[in-house]
């Protein structure tokens, strides 16, 4: 009998405590392989989705209030400024806003497509269709297949932010190009259209865009070119803030929050409350057995074999919870990843780095928990364990 099978048959001997034990920690593991899994895709095409000579220019008071367009003129003469461009953020839902909402944003055709090459990829003639149909859009492949859109076809997009002088929010827009982006991997869950189109018929904010892309002629000079552009409009009505697309985008996520917090809060709280449970029913689980600890070290088990087979249970027990956790986190992560809904997070996975962290914090509560009850028993007089009722 070898202290693997003892440690086993010792964490089972009541197997409802044991089930109910395990079920808590896979819960807590179970949302902490979601939210990191996440939270590590979301900065994952932050980082690959950023063009290091490209930059954003936005006002400064906030990136949700609009510029002049005439703004784009200007910054385009700036020196070290080689491309400029602009968009406007939409608010595109189709039909129903509670269940089909997306990326959308109107865009100059041209100056757009020829920036953001490296994640727009359009079929031959497409974009050429994109720059002379004025209602015309472009749709990234996932949200097309979505809805079953296609080249050709015209289709009704709503906004929540813009709406006709009718009052209607609905507009008609022309399918001219469905879109891939440069790896498979990238997320095409958008739409683009003309902001000409919008902008001789919404009834407010004409002339006036979200945001202007900036490609600068090297990363080297891009601190350089921000603050010739931040100058330029100092003083002025609509000042800006011109920062690189990294931090833009980094920016943008935590409108939404901080991840990055909420996953360290909402984690702790799952491990403090686990903690607890288990350490608590640990020590009440040593206390039980305290007669049989005390006639192990009768028959010659030494204190630090009787250690070992407590902290082996607890490691063991952690290390269940732990393991179902994150593999059932892995398997939801997957599928969310084949879902329009994991679309907006682009490849959802669980990473190694995120596997060994989450087996790292597995053993870890295994230690914290068990030692108690370990050091417990290890110190344990014979006389006193076989005289305890």
């Amino acid at each position: 009998m070898n202290d693997l099978y003892l440690v086993w048959k010792n964490l089972f001997r009541k197997p409802l405590r044991t089930v109910l034990l395990i079920i808590s920690i896979f819960i807590a593991f179970l949302i902490f392989g979601l939210l990191v899994g996440v939270n590590v895709a979301l900065n994952r095409a932050t980082e690959t989705g950023s063009a290091s000579n490209r930059m954003v220019v936005a006002n400064k008071i906030n990136f949700t209030e609009s510029l002049p367009i005439a703004y784009l003129n200007r910054i385009a003469t700036i020196p070290g400024v080689t491309a400029a461009t602009h968009q406007s953020w939409f608010g595109a839902y189709f039909r129903d806003p509670a269940q089909s909402r997306f990326v959308g944003f109107a865009v100059d055709p041209g100056s757009y497509t020829a920036i953001f090459a490296d994640q727009i990829r359009l079929g031959p003639g497409e974009r050429e269709a994109f720059i002379r149909e004025r209602s015309g859009v472009i749709v990234g492949r996932s949200l097309a297949n979505q809805y079953g859109w296609r080249v050709g076809q015209t289709i009704p997009i709503s906004s929540d932010i813009y709406f006709r002088p009718d009052g209607s929010r609905s507009w008609d827009m022309k399918v001219v190009g469905i879109f891939d982006g440069a790896k498979p991997t990238d997320p095409t869950n958008a739409l683009y259209f003309n902001y000409d189109y919008l902008n001789e018929i919404r009834p407010f904010g004409r002339d006036t865009v979200g945001t202007i892309s900036v490609l600068t002629a090297s990363p080297d000079i891009n601190d350089q070119v921000a603050k010739a552009i931040d100058a330029t409009f100092a003083n002025s009505p609509f000042e800006t803030s011109t920062v690189d697309e990294k931090t833009f985008s980094r920016a943008f996520l935590k409108q939404a929050g901080d991840l990055n917090f909420i996953i360290t809060m909402v984690v702790a709280a799952a491990f403090a409350a686990i903690l607890m449970i288990v350490g608590t029913t640990l020590v009440s689980a040593v206390r039980e057995r305290t007669k049989e600890i005390g006639v192990m070290k009768t028959l010659g088990f030494p204190g630090p074999r009787v250690l070992r087979m407590v902290l082996g249970e607890s490691l063991l027990l952690s290390g269940l919870g732990g393991l179902l956790g994150l593999g059932v986190a892995a398997l939801a992560l997957n599928g969310l990843s084949r879902s329009p809904i994991g679309e907006t997070f682009g490849a959802l996975s669980m990473t190694a780095p995120v596997a060994a962290a989450g087996m790292g914090l597995a053993l870890l509560l295994g230690l914290v928990t068990g030692l108690a009850p370990a050091l417990s028993a290890l110190r344990m007089n014979i006389i006193d364990a076989l005289g305890r009722r």
